[in-house]
């Protein structure tokens, strides 16, 4: 049950302003941005998973946290992510640290030079990762403290992870939102990929062969998935992280997860005994996810100086 979050009752979507923001090669993101009237407190970025959006149940809930403790947020959208197509043949990926960099670059301006707080759930947490490991100690001028939520990791086991039983209703699920988008794109720039042969893709390496990989400049899906992946940069992370996984997660099984030597001293893990992926429900049906969220946030709040704390609530 953990692992089926799409069938929970989702929590109340926190009143959100959209900004349309040009991306640096000219396309568009659009950023969902929780009102706050406090334009000094920190501010809470969230980098959703794969096909998700600030109308996620994990950003709901996430932005609710944030706002109970005085903190303005965010939710830049990856491309194609919020409702609406992007214009470049590219869309997004596990990897995709430099999108990472520009959004966070753009929002630390948006700051006014106050604490800028970032979580990546699931792909988004994958992402942040992997940036925070090519930036190294550079990181601090961007981000103040950090969290990933069920990162895949290791892209190459979560992807056999989601051929085989089980997961192969998720793969479904996510393959029926992906493959619309790209063939939208096929129309705008043809001869993108064979139609025919995405239509019969019936795998996330099927996928990613025909289109991630090539599009955003990997040899094929095996290549993507090594290059991508964020645990071989764990080491270098220079700001204070919070990795938080479960033992049970279906995508990020246990071969995935880091051992300790990995771990940069900045990184703070822990493993849950359960939570699915980005479950972490507690109480009966249909439950509540506040443990997570007060547990990332406050880490988050921990890692703030002091002055940017005071009135803010500790849960």
């Amino acid at each position: 049950m953990q692992t089926l979050y799409p069938l929970l009752r989702k929590p109340p979507l926190p009143e959100l302003v959209r900004e349309r923001v040009t991306t640096p090669d000219n396309d568009f993101c659009d950023f969902d941005w929780l009102a706050s009237g406090n334009d000094q407190a920190p501010l809470f970025v969230l980098f959703h998973g794969l096909e998700g959006s600030s109308h996620s149940h994990y950003a709901r809930s996430l932005l609710s946290g944030a706002k109970k403790r005085g903190w303005r947020a965010v939710v830049p959208h990856f491309r194609g992510c919020s409702g609406e197509n992007n214009l470049h043949a590219r869309a997004y990926h596990s990897g995709d640290s430099e999108e990472i960099h520009w959004m966070l670059a753009f929002l630390a301006q948006r700051a006014n030079e106050a604490p800028l707080l970032a979580v990546g759930v699931s792909l988004g947490g994958n992402a942040l990762l992997k940036w925070l490991g090519e930036q190294g100690s550079a990181a601090h001028k961007l981000v103040t403290a950090t969290a990933a939520v069920c990162p895949p990791l290791d892209l190459t086991v979560s992807g056999l992870a989601l051929e085989r039983g089980f997961c192969r209703l998720y793969t479904r699920h996510f393959l029926a939102s992906l493959k619309p988008k790209v063939f939208a794109k096929l129309d705008r720039h043809p001869h993108l990929f064979d139609r025919a042969q995405m239509r019969s893709a019936r795998t996330l390496r099927e996928f990613d062969d025909l289109y991630t990989a090539p599009v955003h400049g990997f040899i094929d899906a095996a290549d993507y998935w090594k290059r991508a992946s964020s645990r071989p940069w764990l080491r270098s992370i220079q700001v204070p992280t919070f990795l938080l996984t479960a033992a049970n997660d279906p995508f990020v099984p246990p071969a995935a997860l880091p051992a300790a030597d990995e771990l940069s001293d900045h990184v703070l893990h822990q493993n849950a005994v359960s939570g699915g992926h980005v479950g972490f429900i507690s109480d009966r049906w249909p439950g509540h996810n506040a443990w997570f969220v007060n547990r990332v946030c406050n880490f988050l709040q921990d890692a703030l100086p002091c002055t940017a704390v005071q009135g803010n609530v500790r849960l």
